[in-house]
């Protein structure tokens, strides 16, 4: 691994049994704790508490996994789509723990090596030190929303606000340095994390240069010479990520992300992309459009065009075509075509028009509602205008916050309307008309199918929404619980987004001269002799930053200090710190840019009073206090807004829907809950759960051959959509209740021969089956010393049912296994149908509910966090399942296991499988 550190090259192992993880991890450190405490240095006296925190956080989580294990089925959308926020949180922590443990196993390889760098290796092993205690705080809280929450419901009601406000007021003042430094991306899949610490070190070098140029571009050439300091020293990016995360405004994201529009890093990325032979800007003017109605084609509807905040004005759009069609090329589309510089070079000859396509894309992008445009969102369109053969109309709404909602819906809607009336003009006649969109756009296509509705106009055949967000409120979920450790999308970017569309920024930011709008068609006009003047500068600061640290370098300082520390000792100290002379955009309410933030005392204070849901003697890392507050508006609850909040009849009304999550994204829950609403009301919906990739992803299509399969995902379900394909109307999925019969043997569900056999998160032994206990081979980085692992593969009689912590059950695992992690198992027939005479459902609750496991997670949270309660927990009796008796004889593969795992009366080993 680099010396400037990231994320350790262990490969995942969701496949290993719980029980057996904690107790590798247990042995492991054990035996560094043992060997460190012999020497006689400052790095291992730091070793030993690093490994002793790693057991004390291992022998706290292990029962929370197991408790959260036993209501996984309870909250997925049905035993096909194993799917949720709190699946997804326990995939964090077993990953975050395998990294500890392979992390761990080298320490004890290479520790007598004379090549070993002790101090290195010892910010490794406190980085997942304080990750897995951070994680484990996360823990804690998921309890608490499982015992606040109706049963299989992922939110809560708006008169349960206490647990959002302490869920920002926990994000205000926890640590989070730790998982934006070494541990940065753990989480996600290896080719995912070169780029995103790449993204990181740009954006912390982009915050300490921001507004110090004119030009973006200019602050951009500076940021590549202040950026080496961050890429060598990872506990210094992960403070200053967690300081711009916390504090700085919306315009600074606005400013950061808007970057990729510029016309160099657009050219360079469209020189790799699909050549097409269309590529068109148009505005459309804003004239009222005059729309048949769908029940009665002879009468019309008056569409006016866009008017809320800034009165009526043109809508931008960007049409796409692979290849050029009748009616792309006539006087009259030219005509609302603007003129936009372009840099890169179409290869591909004009040649012959062809007819028109039978159906049209209308693309909404993403970029939270106030950043990006279609420029940068080409590449992956381009390739899904040759895929799938259909002209795509990409919108460029207007952005938030200078036009919040319902600015961007009107536009998108205007030109839903506009293109169905003028198909010829885009060389398509409209047969089948799809509507696309991700993240942001996502919500854009469920809101523009509800105002077409409305309206009485054409529904579109189908829509697509990759992660889309369906509930705009800073509502605490469990997959919402992510957005501490994302770096794509953390908490308090998060909440200035949705702040932002819904028009609750400050006044002083929105009318404020000194910030600048980014305009993707000017930004490069004459710039260059400023990007010279950057680097010029860039380069003069980054030889006086060299000769400073060479000055003030202290020759008898042994090592630095490792992350926690260093967030925690001296979060606001100069070496953590802006410089002091840096002009930037501040909230009201932020710290100011150097020295101890503004009522900092007074929040961590606040902290201290409030009600802790934490168990006594646990405390989570604490840093300097951020500036997220919540704030509410009716707008969030308006259903255009917040597609999850919508009437029943407006829901069933609705054309068939494909949504596309990320199983380690934020947004999770709002797509599983907006399928099972959908699900109430008998609409057709499909969700598709792809792992190990970000928020985002789909602007990330051409970085790694993961994200290529799930942009291919998002493709197919539109070709669905347009060859006309309606996915069938299933009953909504009745969870079975969580409790003991869950651990033991039970019949299989019929399934087809492509069903996965750990599809079902509800039968917890399909005889036959493989054991859960299979041999762990990280694949270790050069020089690493590989050691044959304890664990060994052995196949369980039919007959064995499970161990009682935890349950051997693919339960026990966060996600299946054996499934794809882009094509969900879809076989598996669902079970019967509810009572017709039940009760309608809640508008953010599931149509089924059981009283008697409602009742038993109140139980269960009071018994993991009562005050009295130790560090190492101890789980009601009523959440356990029941254990069958051990064999008389160990086989000679499970003796090996017990001779060397040391024995522990505080976690005993599991029972060996039969022969």
């Amino acid at each position: 691994m680099a010396a400037g550190g990231g994320a350790s090259s262990a490969p995942h192992a969701p496949t290993m049994d719980t029980r057996t993880m904690f107790l590798l991890l247990h042995s492991v450190t054990e035996d560094n704790a043992r060997y460190f405490r012999r020497q006689r240095s400052e790095a291992s006296r730091r070793f030993v508490a690093a490994f002793s925190r790693l057991q004390e956080d291992g022998r706290g989580l292990q029962p929370l996994l197991a408790a959260l294990a036993a209501h996984f089925a309870a909250h997925d959308l049905d035993l096909a789509t194993p799917a949720n926020g709190y699946r997804s949180l326990s995939k964090v922590v077993r990953r975050c723990v395998m990294h500890a443990v392979h992390k761990s196993r080298y320490v004890a390889a290479s520790r007598r090596s004379v090549f070993f760098r002790a101090g290195h290796n010892l910010m490794e092993v406190e980085a997942y030190s304080s990750a897995l205690r951070q994680l484990r705080a996360l823990l804690y809280f998921a309890t608490s929303l499982l015992a606040a929450n109706r049963h299989g419901d992922l939110f809560f009601s708006d008169h349960e606000r206490g647990l959002s406000d302490e869920f920002l007021r926990e994000s205000n003042t926890m640590h989070k340095g730790c998982f934006y430094g070494r541990c940065l991306g753990f989480q996600f899949s290896p080719s995912i994390r070169p780029f995103l610490q790449t993204i990181s070190i740009g954006l912390v070098s982009f915050g300490e240069n921001y507004r110090k140029h004119e030009s973006k571009l200019g602050t951009a050439a500076t940021s590549i010479f202040t950026s080496g300091k961050y890429a060598i020293d990872p506990e210094l990016r992960g403070a200053e990520f967690e300081r711009l995360t916390q504090n700085l405004d919306i315009h600074f994201w606005k400013a950061f992300w808007n970057i990729t529009e510029t016309e160099i890093l657009a050219s360079l990325v469209t020189l790799t992309a699909t050549t097409v032979r269309v590529n068109r800007v148009l505005s459309v003017p804003p004239h009222t459009i005059a729309m048949p109605l769908a029940i009665d084609p002879t009468l019309t509807v008056d569409i006016t065009p866009p008017v809320a905040h800034s009165g009526p004005g043109p809508v931008q759009m960007r049409l796409i075509s692979y290849e050029l069609r009748e009616g792309q090329d006539s006087e009259e589309l030219g005509g609302l075509c603007g003129v936009e510089p372009a840099l890169g070079v179409e290869a591909r000859p004009r040649g012959k028009r062809v007819p028109p396509s039978p159906s049209l894309i209308v693309h909404f992008h993403g970029g939270g509602f106030v950043a990006q445009t279609s420029k940068s969102h080409e590449p992956y369109l381009r390739s899904w205008a040759q895929e799938l053969d259909s002209p795509i109309l990409s919108v460029d709404y207007s952005l938030a916050p200078e036009a919040p909602f319902p600015r961007a819906l009107e536009e998108c809607f205007f030109a839903y309307c506009w293109a169905l009336k003028n198909c010829h003009l885009l060389g398509s006649t409209c047969e089948r008309v799809c509507v696309a969109g991700d993240s942001a756009g996502g919500n854009l296509c469920l809101a523009v199918c509800m105002q077409a509705s409305a309206y009485g106009v054409r529904m579109p055949d189908g829509v697509m929404a990759a992660y889309p967000a369906t509930l705009l409120q800073a509502t605490a979920s469990p997959s919402r619980l992510l957005t501490f450790i994302d770096p794509l999308l953390p908490i308090s970017v998060l909440s200035k987004c949705l702040s932002a569309y819904a028009g609750l920024e400050p006044a002083a930011s929105l009318s404020s001269s000194a910030v600048e709008k980014i305009d993707p068609l000017s930004v490069f006009r004459n710039d260059t002799s400023v990007l010279l003047r950057g680097i010029r500068m860039g380069a003069s600061a980054w030889l006086s930053s060299l000769l400073d640290s060479g000055r003030n370098s202290t020759s008898h300082e042994m090592m630095r200090k490792s992350c926690s520390e260093t967030a925690l000792s001296t979060a606001h100290s100069s070496s953590c710190s802006l410089d002091s002379d840096t002009d930037f955009v501040l909230c009201p309410t932020c710290p100011l840019p150097a020295g101890p933030p503004v009522g900092a005392e007074e929040e961590r204070e606040r902290v201290r009073e409030a009600p802790s849901r934490f168990p006594r003697g646990f405390q989570p890392l604490r840093s300097g206090a951020g500036n997220i507050r919540l704030q509410s508006s009716d707008t969030v609850r308006n259903p255009l807004m917040s597609p999850l909040l919508a009437p029943e009849h407006t829901l069933r009304k609705m054309p068939p829907v494909h949504l596309v999550a990320c199983a380690l994204d934020p947004m999770l829950d709002d797509s599983v809950m907006y399928a099972r609403r959908l699900r109430s009301v008998s609409r057709p919906v499909t969700l598709s759960v792809v792992d190990d990739l970000p928020h985002g992803f789909l602007s990330l299509s051409s970085l790694s051959r993961e994200t290529r399969r799930a942009s291919a995902l998002c493709a197919s379900k539109i070709r669905e959509v347009l060859a006309g394909r309606v996915p069938p109307v299933l009953p909504p999925y009745t969870p079975p209740p969580p409790g003991p019969h869950m651990a033991t043997a039970s019949p299989s569900p019929p399934r087809s021969p492509t069903t996965s056999p750990h599809s079902s998160s509800s039968s917890a032994a399909s005889p036959p089956r493989a054991s859960p206990l299979r041999r762990y081979s990280p694949q270790l980085s050069p020089g690493m010393a590989r050691r044959p692992s304890p664990v060994h593969s052995r196949s369980p009689s039919p007959t064995q049912t499970a161990a009682p912590l935890p349950p051997a059950s693919p339960a026990d695992a966060p996600y299946p296994s054996s499934a794809s992690p882009l094509t969900p198992t879809t076989t598996a027939p669902p079970p019967p149908a509810m009572d017709a005479t039940a009760p309608p459902p809640n508008p953010t609750a599931p149509p089924a509910t059981n009283t008697a496991t409602a009742a038993s997670a109140p139980t269960m949270t009071a018994s993991l966090l009562s005050p009295t309660a130790p560090p190492s927990l101890v789980l009601a009796p009523s959440l356990l399942p029941s254990a069958p008796d051990p064999p008389p004889a160990a086989p000679r593969a499970h003796r090996k296991l017990e001779r060397l795992v040391p024995k522990n009366p505080a976690s005993p080993p599991p029972p060996p499988p039969p022969h």
